[in-house]
């Protein structure tokens, strides 16, 4: 996995969060992590199935309400013990970690109760329901000493990585604009609307990327309920950045087909990146805009001047991100250190997406945000 890139990303500098503490048993080359996995429907199974492969980690049991479900998931793993009652997980002694994939709406309160059984966590995107839970939670787990992880997958695929190296070395220059489109037909869903279940990936993605002076300052959104589901299905919403840059997002559960690019437009060089095309995901064009202002009196002397030259395509890995997840986790948690997407990461993803619903709940309207305070 690439080394996170020194003084670059994240967004405003949160304070940094107390060190989790280490466990001999599970200190470097020592015993399997023994992790729990609650939630075998969705997104559990692809948890289940990374952690199984991972040769640090051995799936202890697996919790859901539906104790078929929880079955069906541990086909290739009977050794696996299932169970519906969460409370058998959590008195287990020998379970060091817990990996949930429940509706958000639940993360907290299991969040919480691992971390009170003094188990290290990973949450599925989003952290928590509200941020009053989120704060709950990165305060619980800081106190307890625990890692506590969210699963901003993406973050950890090769062409966002290689997004953040760039960004962070300074080749593609000041960063100008992000715009993204995350559209697809489904899947349409009950509990949240298409702001929570999408725009996480694009909120973490630019809280990994951008430099740790650049930042959101609000956000405007408008959404859509065409098919009468209470809530959006359709929505766009844009946020001012701190260095006067802007970046825009449309989400969507309704598009015939499905589409993932996202353009960064920067000072000195632009980038693509387009992530259903696995032969050529990333782009790097040497193009840029520059304005030359004779005087600043006088703008209407202004020379813009254009750059078009060569497209690069860089080399990418493309290993599983959710590999990389479950081996961050791990790391983590051996050397007793939050992770790279902690749940500070998460807690700001939070305050984005609480931002949005109060400016859908009025017409729109810009909304500030306090990120620093994550």
């Amino acid at each position: 996995m690439v080394p996170w890139p020194p003084d670059s990303t994240r967004g405003i500098p949160a304070q940094q969060p107390e060190a989790a503490k280490p466990n001999p048993r599970l200190g470097p080359l020592m015993e399997p992590i023994q992790i729990a996995v609650i939630g075998a429907g969705y997104w559990g199974p692809n948890l289940i199935r990374n952690f199984t492969a991972h040769p640090e980690t051995n799936v202890r049991w697996v919790c859901d309400l539906s104790e078929k479900t929880a079955k069906r998931s541990i086909a290739n793993t009977p050794q696996t013990k299932t169970t519906t009652s969460l409370e058998d997980v959590l008195a287990d002694p020998l379970v060091d970690a817990v990996a949930i994939a429940t509706p958000a709406g639940t993360h907290a309160k299991i969040g919480l109760a691992a971390i009170a059984a003094g188990k290290h966590v990973l949450i599925e995107k989003p952290l928590a329901r509200t941020v009053q839970d989120g704060q709950q939670l990165v305060k619980s787990a800081e106190d307890a000493g625990v890692v506590l992880m969210t699963d901003h997958t993406f973050c950890y695929t090769g062409a966002v990585r290689k997004i953040a190296e760039l960004v962070s070395s300074g080749t593609l220059g000041d960063i100008q604009y992000y715009d993204s489109v995350r559209i697809n037909l489904g899947l349409i869903q009950s509990d949240i609307d298409v702001f929570w279940d999408l725009a996480p990936h694009d909120l973490s993605i630019l809280d990994f990327i951008l430099p740790k002076d650049v930042y959101p300052t609000a956000v405007a959104a408008h959404g859509a309920d065409p098919l009468g589901v209470g809530h959006p299905c359709v929505g766009f919403f844009s946020m001012p950045l701190s260095n006067g840059g802007i970046a825009h997002a449309h989400v969507n559960w309704l598009s015939p087909t499905k589409v993932r690019t996202t353009t960064l437009g920067a000072s000195k060089k632009m980038l693509l990146w387009d992530d259903l095309r696995p032969s050529q995901r990333l782009s790097v064009f040497d193009t840029r805009v520059d304005l030359n202002v004779a005087s600043e009196q006088d703008q209407r002397k202004a020379l813009v001047s254009y750059r078009t030259g060569d497209m690069v395509a860089p080399i990418l890995e493309e290993t599983e991100a959710l590999h990389e997840v479950a081996q961050e986790f791990v790391t983590a948690i051996r050397q007793g250190r939050p992770p790279l997407t902690d749940g500070h990461s998460g807690l700001r993803v939070l305050k984005v997406l609480e931002g949005i619903q109060t400016s859908l709940a009025n017409e729109g309207a810009l909304v500030p945000l306090a990120l620093g305070a994550a």
